[in-house]
């Protein structure tokens, strides 16, 4: 007999989005709500410019089910517009600014963008889209452009609103946000309004987020670095944009706003370690430093602390679940002690419930490889137009984020690798980011990724990429012995190429289509 379902009493039902986003902007108007550069906005400003925002959109038809997209770089007006998005029911999606003109194409047609904002500096890129992508009705620009109407200019002369809160369901998509296309084409993850309440408890209970935060985003808040932005505003903070990451531009901010808090990705560590000197500034203000989008090698992480000091914070996730999974604190990260720890991401966040299943459904036990599976009030409900694939990555009513990990007695997660990037070789199980943390413990090596490329005798070979670090020269045959020390024979690289730099997608995470590419030209990977 199936189990009775007692629906939630209204006296129990949580806040909504716009709860939070509306308390959020108005109970502190006087603070310093963003910062960019010389410009500081308060909260009564940006709450008075989402309020004039929903007008201008709700004059071009914008209803629940519309769409509306974003390409700028930081700035105050990319929440402004997104949070205006939401607060009309409608669906917002960020446009990557280094992303193709065919891609944005292929994106607003996927996504069904109806408007287009777009900074000045995109005009030229915002009317090409316009012109090419079959779903965009409206173009409108952040300041004086040839794009199309400013929107600040039709904002100032519209009469001030009070913002509302909508009384939507809260599976109503508000984001639909794209992943990031390491493992093929990007997918459109929609996320409900539940999910951006969630995101908002995980990231505060869960990140490291200081009492009175100052929060530094540097890489695009049309991505993963909005993540803190919210959470942030909740708790009365500010956030300090900057239009793109520059080493020392990044650490002469953190001295100037007296910046806690920052979200990076891996490869900006990197080159604050090496085109930068952290140890001439003063970085005292960070109480925490939170990566994430991609792993950090033991040693890189060891690297990080030293200059930066313990104040570093893992966080796990993926676009599916709005980067919410898992998160290795900072007193985790404590390479004297536990050093093991170093490759962890950690143990699940406030709000997630999370097991490593067989292709079965089946949990694995303690100390076997599984894939990570999740439950939680932040999960998406499904990709956008693609019924089948939802169906895939939710079956059994877990999402099911293909990638591979173990957890210890302990209950801390190790990733593996992704499914798609495993490579068996002789029929042997390889995870590339085993061999990686080898060969960046070298210290001739700054960075590293491995894939596995076509082989007539093995099926496929261990190919590793590395870049050296300023000034080294790294001895190929020095590493190969160094991975076959540690790892045998059958993970030791059949090739090892020195590169200049990784690609990397718009995120920041190495991409390895693009290294697999000249390899598997003309064949097919047989992808686990």
């Amino acid at each position: 007999m199936a189990p009775t379902v007692t629906p939630t009493p209204p006296w129990a039902v949580g806040p909504s989005y716009g709860d939070v986003v509306v308390e959020a902007l108005s109970r502190y108007p006087h603070r310093d709500a963003f910062v960019l550069g010389d410009r500081r906005a308060s909260y009564a400003e940006i709450a008075d410019l989402v309020g004039r925002t929903q007008t201008v959109l709700d004059e071009l038809g914008v209803r629940v089910g519309s769409a509306v997209g974003v390409l700028s770089p930081n700035a105050p007006e990319v929440f402004v517009v997104q949070t205006a998005t939401v607060l009309s029911g409608a669906r917002y999606t960020g446009l990557h600014p280094l992303s193709s003109l065919e891609d944005h194409v292929l994106l607003c047609d996927d996504a069904e963008i109806e408007v287009l904002v777009a900074h000045p500096a995109y005009a030229e890129r915002a009317a090409a889209v316009a012109e090419r992508a079959a779903t965009v009705r409206h173009v409108l620009s952040l300041g004086p452009s040839e794009a199309g109407p400013d929107l600040l200019a039709r904002c100032a002369t519209t009469a001030p609103r009070a913002l509302r809160r909508p009384d939507l369901d809260e599976e109503t998509t508000a984001w639909l946000q794209y992943t990031g296309g390491t493992t093929g084409t990007p997918k459109g993850a929609m996320i409900p309004h539940r999910g951006l309440v969630q995101l908002a408890l995980s990231v505060t209970t869960s990140w490291g987020l200081p009492e009175s935060p100052v929060y530094l985003a540097a890489s695009p808040i049309t991505h993963a670095a909005v993540l803190p932005v919210t959470a942030t505003l909740a708790r009365g903070g500010t956030v300090v944009l900057q239009q793109g990451f520059e080493p020392d531009a990044w650490l002469t901010a953190v001295e100037t706003e007296r910046v806690n808090f920052a979200f990076v990705v891996p490869t900006m560590i990197y080159a604050m370690l090496e085109k930068a000197d952290p140890a001439t500034r003063d970085l005292s203000s960070i109480e925490t430093l939170c990566y994430g989008a991609a792993p950090m090698t033991p040693q890189r992480l060891v690297e990080a602390q030293e200059a930066f000091g313990p104040v570093m914070l893992q966080g796990y996730g993926q676009s599916e679940s709005i980067g919410m999974a898992t998160a290795l604190r900072k007193d985790e990260h404590d390479p004297v002690g536990r050093p093991d720890l170093l490759t962890s991401c950690g143990r699940p966040v406030l709000g997630v419930r999370l097991e490593l299943q067989a292709d079965d459904g089946t949990p694995v036990p303690d100390g076997e490889v599984g894939e990570v599976c999740l439950r939680s009030r932040a999960v998406m409900n499904g990709y956008w137009k693609r019924e089948q694939e939802s169906a895939e990555a939710l079956r059994g009513g877990w999402l099911r984020t293909t990638d591979l990990a173990v957890r210890d007695a302990e209950g801390f997660v190790h990733l593996v690798d992704r499914k798609k990037d495993m490579i068996i070789t002789g029929g042997f199980n390889v995870y590339p980011r085993e061999i990686e943390d080898v060969l960046t413990g070298h210290a001739s090596v700054s960075q590293a990724a491995v894939v596995g490329v076509p082989d007539e005798r093995w099926g496929e070979a261990v190919a590793a990429f590395v870049v050296a670090k300023a000034g080294a020269d790294v001895d190929v045959a020095a590493l190969t012995a160094l991975v076959r020390e540690w790892k045998g024979p059958h993970q030791a690289p059949k090739r090892v190429e020195v590169v200049p730099e990784l690609p990397t997608t718009g995120v920041g995470k190495i991409d390895k289509k693009v290294l697999r590419a000249a390899y598997w030209a003309g064949e097919t990977r047989n992808v686990h």
